[in-house]
Protein backbone atom coordinates (compact mmCIF):
# COMPACT_ATOMS: atom_id res chain seq x y z
CA UNK A 1 0.00 0.00 0.00
CA UNK A 2 1.85 3.08 -1.10
CA UNK A 3 1.50 6.06 1.29
CA UNK A 4 -0.04 9.28 0.39
CA UNK A 5 0.91 11.79 2.67
CA UNK A 6 -1.77 14.97 3.11
CA UNK A 7 0.56 17.39 5.23
CA UNK A 8 -2.19 19.50 6.11
CA UNK A 9 -3.82 16.94 8.07
CA UNK A 10 -2.51 15.98 11.77
CA UNK A 11 -0.93 12.79 13.10
CA UNK A 12 -1.68 9.33 11.26
CA UNK A 13 -4.59 11.22 9.55
CA UNK A 14 -1.26 12.34 7.47
CA UNK A 15 -1.41 9.16 5.87
CA UNK A 16 -4.45 6.94 6.91
CA UNK A 17 -8.72 7.28 6.66
CA UNK A 18 -10.20 7.00 9.78
CA UNK A 19 -10.83 3.53 9.72
CA UNK A 20 -7.83 2.26 8.88
CA UNK A 21 -6.27 4.22 12.38
CA UNK A 22 -9.33 2.30 14.32
CA UNK A 23 -8.12 -0.64 12.77
CA UNK A 24 -4.75 -0.29 13.56
CA UNK A 25 -5.06 0.80 16.93
CA UNK A 26 -7.32 -2.18 18.18
CA UNK A 27 -4.60 -4.49 16.75
CA UNK A 28 -2.07 -2.53 18.58
CA UNK A 29 -4.18 -2.92 21.44
CA UNK A 30 -5.33 -6.54 21.45
CA UNK A 31 -4.34 -9.70 23.31
CA UNK A 32 -1.08 -11.89 22.21
CA UNK A 33 -3.59 -14.25 20.32
CA UNK A 34 -3.90 -11.91 17.69
CA UNK A 35 -7.35 -10.40 16.13
CA UNK A 36 -9.63 -11.74 13.39
CA UNK A 37 -10.68 -9.11 10.39
CA UNK A 38 -14.10 -9.79 11.58
CA UNK A 39 -12.98 -8.77 15.24
CA UNK A 40 -11.85 -5.74 13.57
CA UNK A 41 -14.37 -5.47 11.28
CA UNK A 42 -16.84 -5.22 14.04
CA UNK A 43 -15.14 -2.96 16.37
CA UNK A 44 -13.96 -0.21 13.52
CA UNK A 45 -18.01 -0.12 12.59
CA UNK A 46 -18.73 0.35 16.11
CA UNK A 47 -16.62 3.15 16.80
CA UNK A 48 -17.14 4.84 13.67
CA UNK A 49 -19.89 7.48 13.76
CA UNK A 50 -22.52 8.18 11.40
CA UNK A 51 -20.53 5.40 8.66
CA UNK A 52 -19.88 2.04 8.23
CA UNK A 53 -17.13 0.45 6.47
CA UNK A 54 -17.26 -2.90 4.86
CA UNK A 55 -15.41 -5.97 5.39
CA UNK A 56 -13.79 -6.11 2.26
CA UNK A 57 -12.39 -2.87 3.27
CA UNK A 58 -11.30 -3.82 6.17
CA UNK A 59 -9.42 -7.20 5.13
CA UNK A 60 -8.03 -5.47 2.25
CA UNK A 61 -5.99 -2.57 4.60
CA UNK A 62 -5.18 -5.78 7.47
CA UNK A 63 -3.63 -7.64 4.38
CA UNK A 64 -1.66 -4.59 2.74
CA UNK A 65 -0.32 -3.96 6.33
CA UNK A 66 0.73 -7.39 6.54
CA UNK A 67 2.52 -6.43 2.71
CA UNK A 68 4.43 -3.86 4.56
CA UNK A 69 5.16 -5.48 7.28
CA UNK A 70 3.37 -3.32 9.43
CA UNK A 71 1.56 -6.45 10.56
CA UNK A 72 1.78 -10.25 11.15
CA UNK A 73 -0.66 -12.90 10.83
CA UNK A 74 -0.88 -16.32 11.35
CA UNK A 75 -3.48 -18.77 9.47
CA UNK A 76 -5.51 -21.45 11.67
CA UNK A 77 -8.35 -23.29 10.91
CA UNK A 78 -11.67 -22.55 11.65
CA UNK A 79 -15.97 -23.58 10.98
CA UNK A 80 -15.55 -22.41 7.60
CA UNK A 81 -12.22 -23.21 6.82
CA UNK A 82 -8.65 -20.51 7.09
CA UNK A 83 -8.55 -17.75 8.90
CA UNK A 84 -6.29 -15.25 9.72
CA UNK A 85 -5.22 -13.74 12.64
CA UNK A 86 -3.40 -10.02 12.78
CA UNK A 87 -0.89 -8.89 15.49
CA UNK A 88 1.67 -6.14 15.18
CA UNK A 89 5.03 -6.55 13.80
CA UNK A 90 5.73 -2.89 14.25
CA UNK A 91 4.33 -0.94 17.11
CA UNK A 92 3.02 2.51 17.22
CA UNK A 93 6.71 4.10 17.47
CA UNK A 94 7.77 1.95 15.03
CA UNK A 95 4.94 2.28 12.76
CA UNK A 96 5.40 6.40 12.76
CA UNK A 97 9.41 5.88 12.04
CA UNK A 98 8.59 3.73 8.97
CA UNK A 99 6.12 6.46 8.12
CA UNK A 100 9.02 8.96 8.24
CA UNK A 101 11.28 6.44 6.51
CA UNK A 102 9.16 5.88 3.74
CA UNK A 103 9.03 9.51 3.14
CA UNK A 104 12.16 10.57 3.37
CA UNK A 105 13.26 7.79 1.35
CA UNK A 106 11.19 9.04 -1.73
CA UNK A 107 12.13 12.60 -1.24
CA UNK A 108 15.78 11.32 -1.58
CA UNK A 109 15.50 9.39 -4.47
CA UNK A 110 13.91 12.37 -6.61
CA UNK A 111 15.06 15.15 -4.59
CA UNK A 112 18.10 14.24 -3.04
CA UNK A 113 19.89 18.05 -2.68
CA UNK A 114 16.70 19.25 -2.31
CA UNK A 115 15.96 17.10 0.75
CA UNK A 116 19.01 17.42 2.57
CA UNK A 117 18.84 21.35 2.42
CA UNK A 118 15.10 21.35 3.27
CA UNK A 119 15.99 19.46 6.21
CA UNK A 120 18.73 21.39 7.50
CA UNK A 121 16.76 24.13 7.14
CA UNK A 122 14.04 22.60 8.98
CA UNK A 123 16.39 21.34 11.76
CA UNK A 124 17.95 24.64 11.91
CA UNK A 125 20.74 24.87 14.50
CA UNK A 126 19.80 20.98 15.35
CA UNK A 127 21.73 20.07 11.89
CA UNK A 128 24.77 19.06 13.31
CA UNK A 129 23.77 16.99 15.69
CA UNK A 130 22.41 14.72 13.01
CA UNK A 131 25.34 15.00 11.00
CA UNK A 132 23.73 17.59 8.45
Amino acid sequence: MPLVVDPNKSGFEKVLRDYQIKALKMVWNSEDEGVTSREVYLHVNNVLEGKTISRASIINFLNAMCNENVLAYVEETCKGGMRRKYSPALDEEGFKRYIAQSVFESLMKDFPTQTIAALKETLGSRAGEVGL
